[in-house]
C-alpha cells in the first residue's frame, strides 16, 4: 500500500511544475500535457522531443503501477527515472534564473522522488562491516 501511495504522490505532484516565459507565458505541467496530448493525435511529429516523450512514459509507467497489486520495483524506479528529468530539470532552471516559483513547483515531486527512492532502493551493505 506505500508503494502505491508513493507512485501516487509522485503522479500527482508532477502535474504542480510551473513553467513561465516571455513575454506573459505561464502554465503548469498538466496545461502544458493537455496541449501536448491534443496535438499528438493531429500532428505527432510536433511532440516528438525527448523532454515530452520520457516524462509521459514515466507518468504512464508510474500509472500502470498503481493497478499492480504490489507495485514493481524496476517499474516504479524507471517511471521515477523518465519522469525526474523534466522536474529536476525545472528545479535547475528556476534557480538558476533566480525565479523561485518555478524551483518550489517542482520542490513536492522532488520530495515524493526521495521518499520513493528510500522506499525501493535497498541499502547496500559494505562487505566485512556488521
Amino acid at each position: 500500500m506505500k508503494a502505491k501511495l508513493i507512485n501516487l504522490a509522485l503522479i500527482l505532484t508532477s502535474f504542480l511544475g510551473y513553467l513561465e516565459w516571455p513575454p506573459d507565458n505561464v502554465k503548469f505541467l498538466f496545461q502544458l500535457e493537455g496541449e501536448v496530448l491534443s496535438k499528438m493525435f493531429m500532428d505527432p511529429l510536433s511532440v516528438m522531443h525527448p523532454f515530452i516523450v520520457l516524462p509521459m512514459i514515466g507518468q504512464i509507467l508510474l500509472i500502470v503501477s498503481l493497478f499492480q497489486k504490489v507495485p514493481g520495483k524496476k517499474l516504479s524506479l524507471l517511471g521515477l527515472s523518465c519522469l525526474s528529468i523534466l522536474l529536476v530539470l525545472f528545479f535547475i532552471i528556476g534557480l538558476m534564473g533566480l525565479n523561485f516559483k518555478i524551483a518550489l513547483s517542482a520542490a513536492p515531486f522532488l520530495v515524493a522522488a526521495v521518499v520513493g527512492l528510500k522506499h525501493y532502493w535497498k541499502k547496500i551493505e559494505v562487505i566485512g562491516k556488521s
